[in-house]
């Protein structure tokens, strides 16, 4: 019996590379929910492929278009969740909405899944104990996808915690790796967006270039595994082909290496392993490994990293750094802001005279995730305008 399958996202880069696995065994799977935002020409193609059940569309433009061009099809065209008939929870949830708009969308489907694939750093970072509170209830299965936090789970597997000495997630570095600060001051959004290694879509590729998607990730990784904070660190890895390291206190370092694809741990999350990943990707043969090189980060490149220990200063701290980056990496994108700014504006705002009234609340539910959300945002734009 084909199990449902749902992918929360499915014109962003994990949503298609989640397609493309799901394309190949169809046999094992039936489209459930697919949802977007506005990627008109896509959604149609997917309609017109995958036959979801229900494909969900956040833009209320596109959303019109949509149910006019398809009003006489068997996929139902819905704007929110409470239109869908949930009439199994053996399925599987594939959580691939960027930002913290992701949140929601998760907790509304917890419930319904047997199993939750998770794409989204954020929604961990900002709604965490709502999240894992959901999960233990239901008594839910809820795996990280993202390569690095994946790795992470497998090489903790069979693991004494007390063995562990430190764990590193690697980061490739961006574009901006080999730059001097001068070079980095006249760097162009074009410049940000050209990743050297990963395929990625425009907001985790500046994320990549600032580090700042290392910096959650650290935080994402002590919430996901319970592990101590400061047992987690970060290193430059230009080869982007060895995810996670964990040095062991009796000499011993665990590492594991994939290529550069995202299909890999995508494919071994949704089959649990048991699967022969040529069927998904060509893997390189004749690879040497002899030329892995690990770094420490440039402050100088990546003033973020003065971020890292941050996060943890309060409970509130992960939601207002992932707001205040949301903007401005959207105003980034939109040239109203230069690529230096968006590390100075984030540490301007946890200076602010209310950030700690904001930054020391506990929320007990996503309404009151978003009131710190949005002061955040608003409190970076009025630096942006200022400017």
């Amino acid at each position: 019996m084909k199990k449902l399958i749902s992918v929360l996202g499915s014109t962003g880069s994990i949503g298609l590379n989640s397609l493309e696995i799901i394309s190949k065994k169809k046999k094992y799977f039936k489209p459930f929910i697919f949802s977007a935002k506005k990627n008109y020409k896509l959604i149609c193609n997917q309609i017109i492929k995958f036959k979801p059940l229900y494909f969900l569309i956040n833009d209320q433009k596109i959303y019109k278009k949509i149910s006019k061009k398809f009003k006489n099809n068997k996929v139902k065209i819905i704007s929110d969740y409470k239109s869908i008939n949930f009439k199994s929870k053996k399925s599987i949830t594939i959580s691939a909405i960027p930002g913290i708009a992701g949140l929601n969308p998760i907790l509304e489907l917890i419930r319904y899944s047997e199993k939750i694939l998770i794409a989204n750093k954020e929604a961990i970072i900002c709604g965490w104990n709502l999240i894992k509170k959901k999960t233990e209830k239901k008594k839910k299965k809820l795996n990280p996808v993202d390569s690095k936090k994946f790795l992470i789970l497998k090489l903790l597997e069979n693991q004494k915690f007390e063995l562990i000495e430190k764990i590193y997630l690697t980061a490739s570095g961006g574009p901006f790796l080999n730059l001097t600060p001068n070079q980095l001051k006249k760097s162009t959004l074009k410049d940000a967006l050209k990743h050297p290694k990963w395929k990625m879509g425009k907001k985790i590729s500046i994320d990549s270039a600032t580090l700042m998607n290392k910096i959650f990730e650290v935080l994402e990784a002590h919430k996901l595994f319970n592990i101590p904070y400061s047992k987690l660190d970060i290193l430059i890895h230009p080869n982007s082909l060895v995810h996670a390291i964990i040095k062991l206190k009796n000499g011993l370092t665990k590492l594991l290496y994939h290529e550069t694809s995202m299909k890999i741990p995508l494919a071994n999350a949704i089959f649990d392993g048991n699967l022969k990943i040529d069927d998904f990707i060509k893997i390189k043969k004749n690879k040497t490994f002899h030329n892995l090189y690990f770094n420490k980060i440039n402050k100088n490149i990546f003033p973020s990293i003065d971020l890292k220990d941050k996060m943890i200063q309060y409970p509130s701290t992960g939601i207002i750094v992932n707001a205040s980056n949301e903007v401005l990496v959207d105003q980034f994108l939109r040239k109203k802001i230069h690529f230096t700014d968006i590390t100075k504006i984030i540490m301007a705002n946890l200076k602010d005279a209310n950030y700690r009234k904001y930054a020391i609340r506990k929320p007990k539910n996503i309404n009151q995730i978003y009131q710190i959300d949005l002061w955040a945002r608003n409190l970076t734009l009025k630096k942006i305008y200022k400017k």
